[in-house]
């Protein structure tokens, strides 16, 4: 008896254990974010930062880059929703952290802001390699010997970026117009322009360049002019967002609070716009802007409220889709937007047609069923800058009309009916002569020829 006593005791602990340990314990909160640093000076020097994101709900966890603890996921499941990289020098994560681990929180749709500087190490630029973006060659510095601030008596690598340089999207950097010019000091960034899915943020102006500030230059240098990326963005087909600066000074207090004044033209400003488009870019980056997604997709015919089994070539059909986005709170509210389309596919559109506003995220189409038969699909395909890509598709049959459907008399056709009723009465009247005719019995006379004359 105590022996079996003993047993389930164990079996008790086991199971108990195993329930302190369920994958579900393992899932990130809302608003989870690991922050890996150079050192921990980095959390006082952005503190401004930090703050925000604290006070918008996130969770912070902050590390250093080279713990010898830190861990991405357990049991196959993420710890959290965020990474922001401030450690630009680092040459190789802590723990079970690495590149191919962040490849893999991005592919599960995980959010990266890094930011890098002059000394970027290998391990970022392998990072930003995997996102399409190339860090310019180790020491070198975005200079620009025409657009740099006052205090920069040296090498002139704090530059002054017009915020006309920023990407036209309020979604991503906020309003343009409204931003006083940003103070740059890094390194500079490649990317590929043909890639679709990468975003230029910042670019300097034409004048700048980014090499070595201590050595001779020898040979053309990899970034020049608005080739210089100083701020570049991908956002990948699973809509995960990676924001990449090649300044971690970018988003320091010292950026944040300094004056700005331009050598060149000498106007001064008490404040840069670094803070502002810092804070827009954190809101996009982190899917507090620029979110969207479909609630409900409706079709039926005019005049009906049910979808049918299968739509009839020529039948005049009405097509609703509701769209939200996702407001700074968290909540989700209607989107609008007047460039919204619908595709009426078999295999080429054969109707595509702007969706107009109904009210409230509500978007309609009315259109009629082409006169081909087959397999359709109702597509919206919405691809913005600034906003994820929303996708939704609606398969429906479309089936010819059955024999009790076509037209009993064609209006075209009406020469071709006339002419078989009058070959029936043609043919009728033949008949009847044909059969009804009477013959008087007379013959005809013949003369008689020669021969029959002898014969006789």
């Amino acid at each position: 008896m105590s022996v079996n006593r003993a047993c389930i005791g164990f079996v008790a602990l086991f199971l108990l254990t195993l329930l302190a340990y369920t994958p579900s314990a393992a899932v990130a909160e809302p608003g989870e974010t690991l922050v890996l640093l150079d050192n921990l000076a980095i959390r006082e020097t952005h503190s401004i930062f930090f703050k925000s994101l604290q006070e918008r709900g996130y969770k912070l966890t902050f590390k250093l880059a080279d713990d010898a603890n830190l861990v991405l996921s357990k049991y196959g499941e993420f710890l959290y929703q965020h990474l922001i990289l401030f450690s630009p020098s680092v040459e190789e994560f802590g723990g079970l952290i690495n590149v191919e681990a962040i490849t893999e929180f991005i592919d599960n749709g995980g959010n990266v802001l890094v930011a890098g500087s002059t000394s970027s190490g290998d391990a970022l630029r392998e990072l930003a390699s995997e996102c399409g973006f190339e860090v310019d060659e180790e020491k070198a510095a975005v200079i620009d010997h025409l657009n740099y601030d006052v205090s920069d008596t040296g090498d002139h690598t704090t530059i002054v970026a017009s915020p006309e340089n920023l990407i036209d999207s309020s979604i991503i950097v906020g309003s343009r117009s409204a931003v006083a010019p940003l103070l740059y000091r890094g390194t500079g960034l490649l990317a590929d322009r043909e890639n679709p899915l990468v975003l230029q943020l910042l670019t300097a102006e034409s004048t700048a360049y980014s090499y070595v500030p201590d050595a001779p230059i020898k040979e053309y240098p990899h970034a020049v002019g608005k080739g210089t990326l100083l701020i570049a963005a991908l956002q990948a087909r699973n809509n995960a967002r990676v924001v990449f600066s090649g300044s971690l000074y970018f988003f320091s207090d010292e950026a944040f609070l300094s004056p700005v004044q331009r050598a060149q033209d000498g106007k001064q400003y008490p404040r840069s716009g670094n803070q502002d488009v810092a804070m827009a870019v954190s809101k996009w980056v982190f899917g507090e802007n620029g979110v969207i997604r479909v609630r409900s997709v409706t079709h039926h015919k005019e005049g009906e409220s049910q979808p049918p089994s299968a739509y009839t070539v020529t039948d005049p059909v009405v097509y609703t889709i509701e769209i939200e986005t996702r407001a700074g709170d968290g909540k989700w509210k209607a989107f609008e937007a007047t460039d919204v389309q619908l595709e009426f596919v078999r295999i080429d559109p054969f109707v595509r047609t702007t969706l107009a506003m109904v009210g409230g995220g509500r978007y309609e189409a009315r259109f009629r069923i082409p006169d081909v038969y087959g397999v359709y699909q109702f597509k919206v395909n919405y691809d913005r800058i600034g906003y994820t890509h929303l996708y939704s598709t609606t398969q429906v049959s479309v089936r010819p009309l059955t024999h009790t459907q076509y037209e009993r008399f064609i209006p075209s056709a009406y020469p071709y009916y006339a002419s078989a009723f009058s070959m029936v009465v043609g043919m009728f009247v033949f008949s009847f002569l044909f059969l009804h005719f009477k013959d008087d019995g007379t013959k005809p006379s013949r003369s008689v020829t020669g021969t029959e004359k002898k014969s006789q």
